[in-house]
């Protein structure tokens, strides 16, 4: 197993971590037996939540510790923002997983402003983890969200967290570029720990899965944590990181170009488009559009199964309104394409851009119909 450095708090994790959400799926003898192999094969990271069915992921995670708690980097959630509330989560979850301490307590998606903002004032959950951390019951304090990463660099600007949990994938690279642009040199000056999630966008790369891990693993992350409810998959990811070769440039390059998912829709944000001779701000438009519902409504027909996936994920993070907010702002917007066709011309993966344009404007402009 490879380890690396969990920020400036001295521990060291594992590169794979156990993510417990889908524990809900399977039985408790099931879930047993996978987080008891994944740690006996040198895997020290284990993260549940206590939103997690309600504290049914927490008590199977309870189920093992009492064989390693030792050896294991013990990680949960409170969605609470206030003090009291996150105090009272705090200490059932420490019921839950038959522990008197964890190692790392996380505010969960915390997606506005609004909500870091109750987080960090005075009688927030901040003062409840901080007089924990005091009374030896958490070891660190971290924050996560999904998505647009506005407030996870806000947090890190305004509180030194020891660890931030952020979505990270070839396929949301290009829907969240500041997740890679900025809030991870910013996690790398601060000596954050990053907790990657989500390697195989929540499913939708799930026919790419060697290349979506190689990507994630090759990213300057302390851990990559994924769910894990079956065997097989166990045994795959334990792989993944056992035979891990970084990824070059050149070969993240051709990733961008082929990897199926991204095909000739996803925008890259290479700006290899610009300028447009309207003042159009297409790579902007089109993030905004990653913003929206990650590009997955992009005209064209699937299978049942896939569109049902992609329909159930499209929306998964709620930043629809900020997308649309952001697109109003603009002064010139994609409804001013002329349809020269100059652009589409030089772009290097082929995307058809005054129809993705179209596409985009129906979306964020709020049109009835397309």
């Amino acid at each position: 197993m490879l380890y690396r450095d969990f920020g400036k708090t001295g521990l060291k994790t594992s590169l794979l971590g156990f993510g417990g959400f889908h524990l809900l799926e399977i039985p408790t003898s099931e879930a047993e037996y996978l987080l008891d192999t994944y740690l006996d094969a040198g895997g020290n990271y284990v993260e549940t939540a206590a939103s997690y069915g309600d504290g049914e992921s927490e008590l199977k995670v309870g189920r093992v510790m009492a064989a390693h708690r030792k050896q294991c980097i013990l990680a949960t959630k409170t969605g609470s923002r206030d003090s009291s509330g996150c105090m009272a989560s705090l200490e059932q979850s420490l019921k839950n997983l038959k522990t008197d301490y964890i190692d790392l307590l996380i505010m969960h998606a915390v997606g506005t402003k609004e909500d870091l903002d109750k987080i960090l004032s005075p009688n927030g959950a901040l003062e409840a983890a901080l007089k924990a951390k005091q009374q030896g019951k958490i070891g660190h304090i971290g924050i996560s969200m999904h998505g647009q990463p506005d407030v996870l660099i806000s947090a890190l600007q305004q509180y030194p967290f020891d660890a931030v949990m952020t979505t990270i994938n070839y396929y949301d690279r290009f829907n969240f570029p500041e997740i890679e642009n900025e809030l991870l040199p910013l996690a790398s000056q601060k000596e954050t720990a990053v907790i990657l999630m989500k390697p195989i966008a929540d499913g939708l790369l799930w026919r790419s899965a060697p290349a979506a891990f190689r990507y994630a693993i090759s990213r300057p992350v302390s851990v990559v944590v994924t769910g894990i409810n079956t065997r097989e998959m166990l045994e795959e990811d334990l792989n993944y990181v056992r035979h891990f070769q970084p990824m070059s440039l050149e070969e993240e390059e051709a990733l961008f170009k082929n990897a199926p998912e991204l095909g000739n829709y996803v925008c890259r944000q290479c700006d290899k488009c610009m300028p447009c001779e309207a003042g159009i701000p297409i790579p902007e438009i089109f993030k905004y559009e990653g913003y929206y519902d990650r590009q997955m409504r992009d005209g064209t027909v699937r299978d049942a199964a896939e569109f049902a996936l992609r329909d159930r994920l499209r929306f998964w993070f709620g930043n629809t309104d900020m997308a649309m907010a952001k697109y109003e702002s603009l002064t010139i917007k994609a409804d001013q394409c002329t349809q020269c066709g100059k652009c589409s011309s030089k772009c290097p993966y082929g995307i058809d851009i005054p129809r993705k344009l179209e596409i985009a404007d129906y979306k964020l402009a709020g049109k009835k119909i397309y």
